[in-house]
């Protein structure tokens, strides 16, 4: 499936493709530039060119509700601006910020009353979000605001009814349910109230409609929605997690799933150590415990663990190197030069001449390298 003739024109005349930020059954996200009427900017591209086949009306659907979304909360200041819409690719604005699970603003008054202050002005435009119980899609900016991302569940409604209230109460009490799990002591009563109290269709979707959604997805398709990670964030991430906070030295740690074109989905460990503590590589320390199990999930770190024990095997404690200390060789000045007899060519004294490299100067060395654009197709 490629996409329409007008909308690959316009991409391949404006878009400079970057990096593969998520690709799940849905759509395809990337992140790059994109050059409007003021200049180039960061922006993000959704398409639908590589959403098989059995996905591609819901892909659609969803599609058609974040372009109307986006287009409805444009200057409202409160995520990604749409930016170009085709039929099956948009382009909207990067938010230059870092996910809610990863910042983790414990105690950050502030950003939960811009987050507050966001939600209002969906709200006025007539904006529901829908999926704000995920914190990836909760996003703590540069400025320290908060913003919101990933609308293809929004819904915009032209009237105030019912169904637009209920909407807009369970998108304040996810909010307040972040709140809880950062900032607890600053819950007024008020809050705590609508925490306690789920709508009857939040109460009705839990028994029915998301039972039947996970039998679908993870059961019928193996698919996991986790922002791209899929299973691996799902089956693999706990286990690894569990284990590296098991060790003193490390304070706390996350892991997070990348995108790649060629290879799925890789999942990139961070991690903070306790002041005071030796850095060992998370990967040995996660092979050690677990073994053979661990080491058959991650074939590469079990490998790359297996080799840093070899070399600390033969690493000499005094010196942090891989050879002993060599006593004799401490000082290269008092080590007495070669004898040679009287007239000896060994005697003569050689003039300093400058370094002389093949295809340059001694400068060159100073010289940025040329790194090679990775290819990603």
């Amino acid at each position: 499936m490629s996409l329409p003739k007008d909308d690959a024109a316009t991409l391949s005349a404006r878009w400079t493709e970057g990096v593969l930020l998520k690709r799940d059954v849905f759509s395809t996200v990337e992140r790059g530039r994109f050059r409007g009427e003021s200049g180039e900017v960061d922006a993000v591209l959704r398409r639908l060119d590589e959403v098989p086949w059995w996905s591609f009306l819901l892909a659609r659907h969803l599609f058609a509700r974040e372009k109307h979304a986006l287009a409805l909360a444009k200057g409202l200041n409160v995520g990604p601006e749409l930016l170009w819409a085709g039929r099956r690719a948009l382009v909207r604005g990067f938010v230059d910020g870092v996910a809610l699970h990863l910042a983790k603003p414990h105690g950050d008054l502030a950003y939960f009353r811009s987050a507050k202050a966001a939600l209002r002005r969906l709200r006025r435009a007539g904006i529901c979000h829908n999926d704000l119980a995920k914190e990836q899609n909760w996003l703590v900016g540069r400025d320290g605001l908060a913003y919101v991302t990933d609308f293809q569940l929004a819904a915009c409604f032209a009237r105030r009814g019912r169904l637009y209230r209920i909407l807009a109460y369970e998108d304040l009490r996810h909010l307040l349910k972040h709140k809880r799990s950062y900032a607890p002591e600053a819950l007024t009563p008020r809050e705590r109230k609508i925490l306690a109290k789920k709508s009857f269709a939040a109460s009705l979707w839990l028994v029915t409609g998301k039972k039947i959604y996970r039998a679908i997805t993870r059961g019928l398709f193996n698919f996991t929605d986790r922002e791209g990670g899929g299973r691996r964030l799902v089956n693999d991430a706990p286990v690894l997690t569990e284990l590296i906070r098991k060790n003193p030295a490390v304070r706390d740690t996350a892991i997070v799933a990348f995108a790649d074109r060629r290879s799925g989905v890789g999942a990139l460990c961070l991690r903070r150590s306790r002041p005071g503590h030796a850095r060992r590589p998370v990967a040995e320390r996660a092979c050690g415990r677990k073994g053979a199990e661990t080491a058959g999930a991650h074939p590469s770190g079990a490998r790359a663990a297996a080799r840093r024990r070899r070399q600390a095997a033969h690493r000499d404690p005094a010196t942090g190197c891989h050879e002993p200390a060599r006593p004799d060789r401490a000082d290269d000045e008092e080590r007495p030069g070669p004898s040679f007899p009287q007239g000896h060519p060994g005697t003569a004294k050689k003039s300093a001449r400058p370094l002389q490299l093949r295809g340059g100067s001694a400068n060159s060395l100073t010289a940025p390298l040329a790194l090679k654009r990775p290819h990603w197709r």
